[in-house]
C-alpha cells in the first residue's frame, strides 16, 4: 500500500498535554517496556472536554508500518476524516508498528495501551469504543477484537485475514490465549464475537487477500447468531478501505453501537 504526500498540510502537533485549542491530528509517544513508540490521535473540533465522545482504534496496513507516528493517519479512516470530519464526531486512535512487524505481539500491547492512555487524558463514553483495520490491521482487528471482546461496542474489519495468522507463530500465540483453535480458526473467533455488532468489507478481486477469508469469517458468524454485516465489492481490488470508510452508512452505524446494548446491561 502506498499513503499520499500529505505531511506537509497534515494539521500535526506535538503536545504533552491537551490544551482546549488544540484540534486536528496530534502526533504522541508512549513509552512502553522501556521504548518509546509514536502515535496520533485525532481530535474533532466538537471537542471541548465538556461531553464524554466515542473513540476508535484504527489499525493501518503494511504499508503505513514506520516509526514516526504520521503514516497511518494519512490513509483509511484518516483520509475520510479529512474528506468528511462531520461524519466522525470523535476521537480516533493510530497506533504505528515499526518496519518488519504486523498487528501482533509487542505492537497489540502497544496499541492497547495507547488506548488506555487516551481513555485516561480525554473523556470517552466507555460504551462507544470501537475496533477497526484494513489489511494487515484487518488482521490486526480479529486477533485484538478475540482477546479484547468486551472493550469494544464494535468492530470493522476491511480486506482482513484470519488463516494465515496460524501460520506464523506471533499470531498463533495471541490467538491461542483467548481460545483461538487452529482447526477451527473462524469458528472459535465467531464464538468470542457471537454478540459483537461487526461490519466486513471486502473486494471480491482482491489479489493481496484472498476474499474467501472475510466470506469465511461472515459465515462463521452468521452461524453462531452474531449481528454481523458483509459487504462484498463487486470487482474491487485489495483497496476496499476507500470505499468502506467512504460510506456514510457505515459510520452511521457505527455510531448506533453501544457496549451497553451488545451485553444486556
Amino acid at each position: 500500500m502506498r499513503w499520499p504526500l500529505l505531511l506537509s498540510i497534515m494539521a500535526i502537533s506535538c503536545v504533552s498535554s491537551f490544551p482546549s485549542a488544540e484540534r486536528g491530528f496530534l502526533l504522541r509517544s508512549i513509552e512502553v517496556e522501556g521504548s518509546s513508540r509514536p502515535y496520533s490521535v485525532y481530535v474533532p473540533n466538537e471537542y471541548d472536554g465538556s461531553a464524554d465522545f466515542p473513540l476508535i482504534l484504527f489499525l493501518h496496513g503494511g504499508g503505513e508500518r514506520g516509526s514516526e507516528g504520521l503514516r497511518p493517519t494519512a490513509v483509511g479512516i484518516g483520509s475520510a476524516i479529512r474528506f468528511s470530519p462531520d461524519r466522525w464526531p470523535a476521537i480516533v486512535l493510530f497506533p504505528q508498528t515499526p518496519v518488519g512487524e504486523e498487528w501482533a505481539g509487542e505492537a497489540e500491547t502497544v496499541a492497547m495501551a495507547v488506548l488506555d492512555e487516551t481513555i485516561a487524558e480525554f473523556r470517552i463514553d466507555s460504551d462507544r469504543v470501537y475496533l477497526t483495520g484494513m489489511s494487515m490491521g484487518g488482521a490486526g482487528t480479529w486477533s485484538i477484537a478475540n482477546q479484547h471482546a468486551k472493550r469494544f461496542a464494535a468492530v470493522v474489519a476491511v480486506c482482513g485475514w484470519v488463516v494465515p495468522m496460524a501460520g506464523r507463530p506471533e499470531y498463533a500465540r495471541d490467538l491461542r490465549e483467548s481460545g483461538y483453535d487452529p482447526e477451527r480458526p473462524y469458528g472459535s473467533i465467531a464464538e468470542n464475537l457471537r454478540t459483537m455488532p461487526v461490519w466486513i468489507w471486502h473486494g471480491d478481486d482482491d489479489t493481496v487477500v484472498p476474499v474467501e477469508e472475510s466470506r469465511q469469517m461472515a459465515a462463521a458468524l452468521r452461524d453462531v447468531g452474531a449481528p454481523v454485516r458483509y459487504t462484498e465489492l463487486p470487482g474491487g481490488n485489495h483497496n476496499a478501505w476507500d470505499p468502506a470508510y467512504g460510506n456514510r452508512e457505515l459510520s452511521e452505524w457505527l455510531f448506533a453501537q453501544r457496549r451497553v446494548d451488545r451485553e444486556g446491561r
